[in-house]
């Protein structure tokens, strides 16, 4: 696989090892957010402890307003993250 199909697969993977634990397995609850925010993003998006940052957070991403956050809403964050990631790095150079 090309470095960008693996980039892919870990998306997926990701995805699925957090969602489904409260239910739909096609969906991330809150709680399923918090603990990928947690364990996969650690303080580089926000204090794990501060439940404010995760309630703005996970209503950012639902933007269907289903109280859960499907695969599409989680890979718009992961890419504006990482544009945001990289254009902090392009400046810094």
């Amino acid at each position: 696989m090309s470095d960008i199909q693996k980039a892919m697969a870990l998306l997926i993977s990701t995805f699925d090892k957090y969602s489904g634990k409260e239910g739909d397995k096609n969906t991330l609850s809150k709680e399923e957010l918090k603990d990928l925010l947690q364990n996969e993003f650690g303080e580089m998006l926000c204090k794990s402890n501060d439940k404010a940052a995760i309630d703005r957070i996970f209503n950012d991403l639902d933007r269907d307003k289903s109280n859960s956050v499907d695969f599409g809403e989680f890979v718009r964050m992961v890419c504006c993250l990482t544009e945001m990631c990289h254009e902090y790095f392009v400046s810094r150079k």
